[in-house]
């Protein structure tokens, strides 16, 4: 049977759209019959125009979809994209009528690996709180002045040295020591919880600091890993969790005494104790400064009082009394001053001995010395020692020593040992 041919509609009877009108009419139903919402698939055809706006296609086996990121929102992603990447796009379906083709209009990028890389981490998070080991009770605080501290980071990242810097720029005078470990990677985690079990294990640290730079969330994933998460909550020594930037957040900073923003943010929050007592001195100093020049002038003024009534008195007993009075002031002032400045000398030498018998340096020279003369006694009490001072061991044909000349028969074959040699000898 044949088919049958569509009557040919009148233009000017309003049945026939133009183009322009039958594509507003597919926008209208498109955009107003799909709501915003999100789609996974991989990036590919990835343009970036000079204006900031960036075009790709979202693709996978079965279809693709024309994508863009106008300017403004381009601005707001913190993820880099690149062909091949896969992510979560959100946004909502557009018609571009000088083409004839639908898009989708992205608001928001996620790297789809990144977000399974959340998820792991909200659930991990919330066991890890369910058995208590974010609770505070279980913190320790930390120490006002610590003099030993140890940092567990990777000698050769940006955040050590600008960790040394700021504690360098205030002048901080405790000990640091950089516990190498790598940061990122796999097998970083169980290397970071070594070293910190090795740091805890050395007893030497008043204060621990674990931590690195920013970056993405794989980067950073070390510190997400349960067994460190454990062992930073289990560290016997207070600990500070200085992971990424300010907007980093790692189970590290959950589990561990204090969380810094940054390493040299943990800087700072260090040495401010230390800065602070710093300029309690300076401040206690000037006013005893002040304080002396104050009595100073006020002794001064007293005397000049005092030379005021004795022009006008003259009598030359009173004056011969009063410069002796005026001496004997003076050298008691004077000796009040020495006698203070003696004693806070007394004391910060105090101090200073103090500091210098708690540094593990001396304690390692002392027990270096002991160790040396027990073996120098060990040396001279060795039989190689004696055979040099002229004695001779006597031996049987066994290699026994023999002790005392009773007991041995004429002929019978010994061996006299001296220190550079063996003799055999016989009995008569």
């Amino acid at each position: 049977m044949a088919k049958k041919e569509p009557e040919l509609p009148l233009e000017d009877a309003g049945r026939v759209a133009s183009v322009t009108e039958f594509t507003r009419r597919v926008k209208e139903l498109l955009e107003g019959g799909l709501p915003p919402c999100w789609v996974r698939g991989e990036v590919s055809n990835l343009r970036a125009q000079a204006s900031g706006h960036v075009y790709f296609s979202l693709k996978d086996a079965g279809a693709q979809l024309s994508c863009v990121l106008f300017r403004g929102d381009a601005a707001r992603q913190s993820l880099a994209l690149r062909d091949g990447l896969a992510v979560l796009a959100y946004g909502e379906v557009s018609v571009y009528e000088a083409r004839g083709q639908y898009q989708l209009v992205v608001r928001a990028l996620i790297d789809r690996g990144a977000g399974r890389l959340q998820q792991e981490l909200e659930k991990l998070k919330q066991r890890l709180a369910a058995e208590g080991v974010f609770d505070p009770a279980r913190k320790q605080p930390i120490p006002l002045l610590p003099r030993a501290v140890g940092f567990i980071t990777s000698p050769t990242g940006a955040a050590v040295q600008d960790f040394i810097r700021i504690l360098t720029r205030r002048d901080w005078t405790g000990r640091l020591v950089v516990l190498p470990a790598r940061v990122q990677g796999e097998g970083a985690a169980a290397e970071l919880a070594a070293m910190l079990r090795t740091a805890e294990a050395l007893k030497i640290f008043d204060l621990l600091v674990i931590g690195r730079g920013g970056g993405s969330i794989e980067d950073l994933w070390a510190f997400n890993e349960e067994p460190l998460v454990r062992a930073v909550a289990d560290c016997g020594v207070p600990i500070i969790s200085a992971v990424g930037h300010e907007i980093d957040t790692t189970l590290c900073d959950y589990a561990a005494d204090v969380r810094a923003e940054t390493p040299s943010g943990a800087a700072e929050l260090i040495s401010s104790n230390y800065v602070a007592a710093t300029e309690r001195l300076q401040q206690a100093t000037a006013g005893l400064v002040d304080s002396l020049a104050g009595a100073v002038a006020q002794a001064a003024e007293k005397l000049d009082h005092a030379r005021s009534r004795l022009r006008l008195l003259a009598p030359t007993a009173v004056i011969e009394h009063n410069h002796l009075r005026l001496d004997d002031l003076g050298n008691r002032l004077g000796s009040a001053l020495r006698a203070s400045v003696q004693l806070r000398r007394e004391a910060l030498g105090t101090a200073r001995a103090r500091l210098a018998t708690a540094s593990p340096e001396k304690r390692v020279q002392l027990e270096s010395h002991r160790l040396l003369g027990l073996w120098k006694r060990l040396e001279s009490a060795s039989p190689a020692s004696v055979l040099k001072r002229g004695y001779a061991i006597v031996r049987d044909e066994a290699g026994k020593p023999v002790a005392r000349a009773k007991g041995l028969k004429p002929g019978q074959a010994l061996v006299n040992e001296f220190h550079d040699g063996k003799l055999r000898v016989r009995v008569e």
